[in-house]
């Protein structure tokens, strides 16, 4: 199983990165997770070049897309700025709003901060409009204890890695 781990932060040591990064560490035999790293390479969606014949889609764009496609299911941890979304997050959503790659796309999302309810809500009300498949079972907040905790410290806490060993069994079981 191959699937696809997106860190809706730019922040360089954001938990949430390191929390996918320990999802890695943490994987079992057969299965792969891949980073998606342009998030801030993206340009604005912009509708005029998502036409249906792609010849105007941008390289970066049809290489997300090509990544989702190939994806058996999307991991993703998203940070919650003022409420929301990230702006350069919901910029990669949008130019996934009308791909035909991302349709019925499981997906698993990683919160870390149980403080942060707002951005989680919001990012499953546009990723249900999407037509993801949530799965809700892998749907979890695993905070790491101290800010900038490593991938390997994250994975080594038997309370972290267990529930996102969960969250990648419950993948598996979707």
């Amino acid at each position: 199983m191959h699937i696809l781990a997106i860190s809706g932060s730019l922040r360089a040591g954001a938990s949430n990165t390191a929390v996918l990064q320990a999802a890695v560490l943490l994987s079992p035999p057969g299965v792969t997770i891949t980073f998606y790293d342009s998030l801030g390479a993206l340009p604005h969606f912009n509708p005029d070049l998502d036409s249906p014949d792609g010849r105007a889609l941008p390289a970066i764009v049809a290489d997300l897309r090509r990544q989702v496609g190939q994806a058996d299911a999307l991991l993703i941890s998203c940070p919650e700025y003022a409420h929301g979304i990230p702006g350069s997050f919901k910029n990669l959503l949008d130019w996934l709003v009308g791909s035909t790659e991302f349709p019925d796309s499981p997906v698993a999302l990683l919160n870390t901060s149980p403080l942060s309810v707002h951005a989680p809500a919001q990012l499953a009300e546009v990723l249900t409009t999407m037509n993801a498949r949530l799965i809700p079972e892998a749907c979890v907040t695993v905070q790491p204890r101290r800010r900038g905790d490593s991938a390997a410290t994250i994975a080594a806490d038997p309370e972290l890695s267990s529930a996102l060993r969960g969250a990648i069994a419950a993948v598996l079981r979707n």
